[in-house]
């Protein structure tokens, strides 16, 4: 047994099925899927780092999640999804356990690890709370329901979502520290220019 399929079959579908069985209704099943919806693509987050844009007050934190988000495609989806290949765990089921699980949203067609939706919400909501607490505690509130939403629906492995919001929190440091590093230089620059 490899080391994924241990966390699988130790810690993870354990507390997936939990979940099924305990937390599962009809209000939930109606709520869930529309959280999770707003982690699609991190097309909520990238508008909001865009609208942030817009406000010469706001403009670098706008930048810093744009920065954090940017990173998080690159080192997150492109690079670890595929080479890390983890099945989603209701494919899991099904191939090692003949169980079908129903899904309430459509069926993701790439790989499990990481938690996209999870980083990017974290990422963003993690760069708000760093410079504005006002615009963060929601953010972060936010992030919580969307990276809950993930377990919820079965789409993610609950080590799959731990993992995304370490690595969706330090993506955002750095994405942070770089901006503001960028924006220092870009200063010192025009203030001994003039």
């Amino acid at each position: 047994m490899d080391i994924l399929s241990f966390f699988a079959e130790r810690f993870d579908l354990p507390i997936l099925e939990w979940i099924a069985e305990h937390l599962h209704c009809a209000f939930l099943d109606t709520l869930m899927p529309l959280i999770t919806l707003l982690g699609d693509a991190g097309i909520f987050w990238i508008l909001c780092a865009a609208a942030l844009l817009f406000f010469p007050k706001y403009r670098k934190i706008g930048l810093g999640m744009g920065a954090a988000l940017i990173i998080g495609l690159l080192l997150c989806n492109v690079t670890l999804k595929p080479l890390v290949a983890r099945i989603r765990p209701y494919d899991y089921q099904l191939l090692h356990f003949g169980k079908t699980v129903e899904l309430l949203v459509a069926t993701p067609h790439d790989f499990s690890f990481p938690s996209g939706h999870t980083i990017a919400s974290f990422e963003a909501a993690t760069v708000l709370l760093i410079n504005n607490r006002k615009l963060g505690i929601p953010a972060m509130i936010l992030a919580v329901l969307i990276a809950f939403s993930r377990l919820y629906l079965y789409v993610h492995y609950p080590t799959d979502v731990l993992a995304s919001v370490a690595l969706g929190i330090g993506i955002a440091f750095l994405g942070n520290f770089l901006v503001s590093k960028a924006f220092y230089l870009w200063k010192n620059r025009i203030s001994k220019e003039a």
